[in-house]
């Protein structure tokens, strides 16, 4: 029986109204932002719901194929259990400002189960899967093809600074994988950000049973380390925080304003666009699922104004542009300011810029290095003759410096 393993790909949250807050699917065995766990294992899914009520709701699994298109596959064909579940362990904040109801999923279990490979969606919902609170991606890869990555620096006479170069090789644990080969191709993502993603690569040669992937378009901009901040003591300045107090019974922290247009590179380490929520007063660790408080988070960019918008995105945030993350200018103090609601703890974040109509360009604020470390992650989709369904036959990544 073939080993699964289950790699959460935090791109997709979707909440409907503002209740819903603070969304995460998390691996406990490895405190990894990407989890990847086996069968035998199990992910996280947690949520607060500020009506403070007691609110019982259900889930779903839906698939999906390689591209993220749905493939229409029933639900008795993708996983075994109920295809409504209930999601009915909760419990009441304590000792915060902003009351709230926190919700907790372990899954899979024997409610839902998955019994195929793939990428996936985690529905939550009260009454109708059609009108979902939120939806989560994650993707279950199965164990027979290691894959290994190398990230080099491009070497392009016009951006010679700023390009890394992805090259993956696919070695399978079971013998030739040549015979499949047709059926096969390659995304490529970079720190779990959708909108910085490669589609269906081809291997370029194969070798027994090896499959390279070696296209010069596997690049990708290298950006920069992530702004941060940590306001896990949230009455203190400190890590970012610039001061912090408290208007109308609601938390106000400060951030520092952060740099810009950098011209040469300089390491600072991050966790490439994660976030943990976190709550320590005075040296005591406090359980943040039920007892870390909200702030609002002002953010804040000096600079001139530009002829386009700009927003504040991170993994917390799916990195997905929206009203809530849209910075202003602030023609009094010279500054783009955002204010964003969170849970407290620690937050990687960037500054991306969006033209009308265009893409979202998140190395135009924080600069592009070759010399950054990000995270990649491969994933090695197949589809042999007489299957309905884009499988996940391999998963890798890749997040040491570059060379």
């Amino acid at each position: 029986m073939k080993t699964l393993k289950i790699f959460l790909l935090s791109l997709s949250s979707i909440a409907f109204g503002q209740n819903i807050q603070s969304v995460q699917l998390f691996n406990p065995q490895t405190n990894d932002e990407t989890p990847v766990i086996t069968m035998g294992e199990q992910l996280v899914l947690s949520f607060d719901d500020l009506t403070n009520g007691s609110t019982i709701y259900r889930y779903t699994l839906k698939h999906y194929d390689r591209n993220w298109q749905d493939d229409n596959l029933f639900f008795t064909e993708i996983a075994t259990g109920t295809m409504n579940a209930l999601l009915d362990q909760f419990e009441y904040s304590f000792n915060t400002l902003q009351s709230y109801t926190h919700y907790k999923l372990t899954f899979p279990n024997d409610k839902i189960r998955p019994k195929i490979s793939g990428n996936f969606e985690i529905i939550v919902y009260k009454d109708s899967a059609d009108k979902p609170l939120f939806k989560k991606r994650f993707s279950i890869s199965e164990s027979g093809v290691n894959l290994a990555l190398n990230i080099t620096r491009v070497s392009d006479a016009r951006k010679p600074n700023i390009n890394q170069r992805v090259e993956v090789q696919a070695t399978s644990k079971g013998g030739d994988i040549s015979s499949n080969v047709n059926s096969m191709s390659l995304n490529v993502v970079q720190n779990n950000n959708p909108n910085m993603v490669v589609y269906n690569q081809k291997p370029s040669s194969t070798m027994g049973n090896q499959l390279l992937f070696q296209q010069m378009n596997l690049t990708f901009p290298g950006n920069n380390e992530f702004y941060y901040f940590d306001n896990k003591n949230i009455r203190m300045p400190a890590d970012m925080v610039r001061a912090t107090e408290i208007i109308d019974n609601v938390h106000q922290t400060y951030l520092h304003s952060v740099w810009a247009y950098p011209l040469d590179y300089q390491y600072q380490p991050d966790v490439n666009g994660a976030w943990y929520f976190r709550r320590n007063d005075m040296g005591i660790e406090r359980n943040a699922d039920r007892e870390a408080d909200y702030a609002v988070v002002h953010f804040s960019l000096d600079s001139e104004p530009m002829d386009k918008e700009l927003y504040v995105l991170g993994g917390f945030n799916d990195f997905k542009p929206s009203k809530e993350s849209l910075m202003t200018y602030d023609q009094e103090k010279k500054k783009y300011v955002a204010k964003i609601f969170l849970k407290q703890g620690f937050y990687n974040y960037i500054l991306a810029t969006k033209e009308a109509g265009g893409s979202v360009d998140f190395g135009e604020i924080n600069g592009n290095f070759w010399q950054t470390e990000n995270l990649y992650q491969a994933f090695l989709y197949y589809r042999p003759f007489g299957r309905n369904y884009d499988g996940l036959i391999g998963y890798g990544e890749f997040r040491t410096p570059v060379k």
